[in-house]
Protein backbone atom coordinates (compact mmCIF):
# COMPACT_ATOMS: atom_id res chain seq x y z
CA UNK A 1 0.00 0.00 0.00
CA UNK A 2 2.79 2.42 1.15
CA UNK A 3 4.68 1.60 -1.93
CA UNK A 4 1.37 2.42 -4.16
CA UNK A 5 1.20 6.18 -2.47
CA UNK A 6 4.79 6.55 -2.84
CA UNK A 7 4.17 5.85 -6.80
CA UNK A 8 1.11 8.05 -7.35
CA UNK A 9 3.62 11.39 -7.44
CA UNK A 10 6.02 9.77 -10.21
CA UNK A 11 3.16 8.80 -12.24
CA UNK A 12 1.65 12.33 -11.73
CA UNK A 13 4.85 13.76 -12.90
CA UNK A 14 5.03 11.21 -15.66
CA UNK A 15 2.10 12.15 -17.27
CA UNK A 16 2.72 16.41 -16.81
CA UNK A 17 5.86 15.54 -18.76
CA UNK A 18 4.24 13.86 -21.57
CA UNK A 19 1.64 16.72 -21.22
CA UNK A 20 3.86 19.55 -21.54
CA UNK A 21 5.91 17.81 -23.81
CA UNK A 22 2.21 17.90 -26.35
CA UNK A 23 1.49 21.09 -24.97
CA UNK A 24 4.74 23.07 -26.56
CA UNK A 25 3.92 20.86 -29.50
CA UNK A 26 0.72 22.62 -29.82
CA UNK A 27 2.08 25.81 -29.08
CA UNK A 28 4.55 25.16 -32.07
CA UNK A 29 2.00 24.10 -34.54
CA UNK A 30 -0.33 26.93 -33.50
CA UNK A 31 2.05 29.52 -34.04
CA UNK A 32 3.89 28.70 -36.88
CA UNK A 33 1.63 26.20 -39.00
CA UNK A 34 -1.99 28.10 -38.03
CA UNK A 35 -0.54 31.08 -37.49
CA UNK A 36 0.84 31.16 -40.78
CA UNK A 37 -2.50 30.09 -42.67
CA UNK A 38 -4.17 32.95 -41.02
CA UNK A 39 -1.81 35.09 -42.05
CA UNK A 40 -1.92 33.98 -45.89
CA UNK A 41 -5.55 33.88 -45.98
CA UNK A 42 -5.71 36.84 -43.90
CA UNK A 43 -8.12 35.06 -41.18
CA UNK A 44 -8.79 36.12 -38.08
CA UNK A 45 -5.75 35.18 -35.97
CA UNK A 46 -6.06 31.84 -33.28
CA UNK A 47 -5.30 32.95 -29.90
CA UNK A 48 -2.49 30.70 -28.37
CA UNK A 49 -2.24 32.86 -25.08
CA UNK A 50 -3.00 29.96 -22.96
CA UNK A 51 -0.31 27.40 -24.57
CA UNK A 52 2.47 29.90 -22.23
CA UNK A 53 0.37 29.46 -18.97
CA UNK A 54 -0.17 25.68 -19.59
CA UNK A 55 3.40 25.40 -20.32
CA UNK A 56 3.95 28.07 -17.17
CA UNK A 57 1.69 25.73 -14.68
CA UNK A 58 3.15 22.27 -15.63
CA UNK A 59 6.98 23.54 -15.05
CA UNK A 60 5.86 24.63 -11.65
CA UNK A 61 4.37 21.41 -10.69
CA UNK A 62 6.68 19.33 -12.63
CA UNK A 63 9.52 21.30 -10.60
CA UNK A 64 8.01 21.05 -7.12
CA UNK A 65 6.79 17.36 -7.47
CA UNK A 66 10.43 16.29 -8.58
CA UNK A 67 11.96 18.16 -5.94
CA UNK A 68 10.49 16.07 -3.52
CA UNK A 69 10.79 13.29 -5.55
CA UNK A 70 14.49 13.49 -5.60
CA UNK A 71 15.08 13.25 -1.78
CA UNK A 72 13.09 10.54 -1.19
CA UNK A 73 15.21 8.62 -3.70
CA UNK A 74 18.40 10.24 -2.96
CA UNK A 75 18.71 11.57 -6.70
CA UNK A 76 19.69 14.86 -5.57
CA UNK A 77 23.48 16.19 -6.17
CA UNK A 78 25.60 15.52 -2.50
CA UNK A 79 29.19 16.47 -2.03
CA UNK A 80 31.27 13.66 -0.14
CA UNK A 81 34.27 15.57 1.03
CA UNK A 82 34.42 15.19 4.55
CA UNK A 83 31.75 13.54 6.27
CA UNK A 84 32.52 9.67 4.79
CA UNK A 85 35.82 9.84 7.29
CA UNK A 86 33.72 10.49 10.21
CA UNK A 87 32.29 7.82 12.22
CA UNK A 88 28.87 6.26 11.83
CA UNK A 89 27.07 8.22 14.55
CA UNK A 90 28.06 11.13 12.93
CA UNK A 91 27.15 10.54 9.35
CA UNK A 92 23.92 10.06 10.69
CA UNK A 93 23.98 12.86 12.75
CA UNK A 94 24.75 14.97 9.89
CA UNK A 95 22.26 12.83 7.54
CA UNK A 96 19.93 13.31 10.24
CA UNK A 97 20.43 17.22 10.58
CA UNK A 98 20.76 17.48 6.78
CA UNK A 99 17.11 16.28 6.45
CA UNK A 100 15.41 18.09 8.75
CA UNK A 101 16.83 21.15 7.20
CA UNK A 102 15.28 19.92 4.01
CA UNK A 103 12.44 19.45 5.89
CA UNK A 104 11.99 23.36 7.24
CA UNK A 105 12.29 24.35 3.46
CA UNK A 106 10.00 22.09 2.63
CA UNK A 107 7.63 23.67 5.71
CA UNK A 108 8.59 27.10 4.75
CA UNK A 109 8.16 26.74 0.81
CA UNK A 110 4.40 25.36 1.50
CA UNK A 111 3.64 27.91 4.48
CA UNK A 112 4.22 30.46 1.82
CA UNK A 113 2.82 28.81 -1.02
CA UNK A 114 -0.53 28.46 0.78
CA UNK A 115 -0.31 32.28 1.14
CA UNK A 116 0.31 33.08 -1.87
CA UNK A 117 -2.44 30.80 -2.67
CA UNK A 118 -4.78 32.52 -0.18
CA UNK A 119 -3.96 35.77 -1.75
CA UNK A 120 -3.98 35.53 -5.37
CA UNK A 121 -7.27 33.01 -5.29
CA UNK A 122 -9.12 35.67 -6.99
CA UNK A 123 -6.61 36.62 -9.27
CA UNK A 124 -7.15 35.08 -12.85
CA UNK A 125 -4.71 33.79 -15.46
CA UNK A 126 -5.35 36.01 -18.64
CA UNK A 127 -5.68 33.30 -21.37
CA UNK A 128 -7.50 30.38 -19.80
CA UNK A 129 -8.87 32.64 -16.75
CA UNK A 130 -7.76 30.15 -14.35
CA UNK A 131 -7.14 31.25 -10.59
CA UNK A 132 -3.11 31.91 -10.22
CA UNK A 133 -3.96 29.53 -6.92
CA UNK A 134 -3.56 26.51 -9.02
CA UNK A 135 -0.11 27.72 -10.06
CA UNK A 136 0.81 28.33 -6.18
CA UNK A 137 -0.84 25.40 -5.17
CA UNK A 138 2.64 23.33 -6.49
CA UNK A 139 4.25 24.95 -3.78
CA UNK A 140 1.93 23.73 -0.88
CA UNK A 141 1.84 19.94 -2.36
CA UNK A 142 5.25 19.71 -3.19
CA UNK A 143 6.57 21.42 0.12
CA UNK A 144 4.67 19.25 2.33
CA UNK A 145 5.66 16.22 0.34
CA UNK A 146 9.20 17.61 0.87
CA UNK A 147 8.26 17.85 4.33
CA UNK A 148 7.22 13.70 4.47
CA UNK A 149 9.56 12.77 2.28
CA UNK A 150 12.07 14.38 4.53
CA UNK A 151 10.68 13.34 7.49
CA UNK A 152 10.81 9.31 5.98
CA UNK A 153 14.29 9.31 5.03
CA UNK A 154 14.97 10.36 8.80
CA UNK A 155 12.82 7.74 9.96
CA UNK A 156 13.06 4.57 7.73
CA UNK A 157 15.60 5.88 5.02
CA UNK A 158 15.96 3.65 1.78
CA UNK A 159 19.10 1.20 1.87
CA UNK A 160 22.05 2.62 0.35
CA UNK A 161 22.26 -0.33 -1.60
CA UNK A 162 18.88 0.05 -3.40
CA UNK A 163 19.24 1.66 -7.21
CA UNK A 164 17.80 4.92 -8.00
CA UNK A 165 15.46 5.11 -10.29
Amino acid sequence: MTRTLAAIPKYIVTALIVFAMINLLVGVVLRYVVGGITDYFDLDPVPFTWVEEVGEMSLAWLTLLGAAIGIRSRAHFTLQVFAHKLSPAAQRRIHWFNHVLIMVIGGLTAFYGYRLCVLNLTTRTPGLELSLAWLYGSAVVGGVLIVLYGLSMIIAPPPETETVH
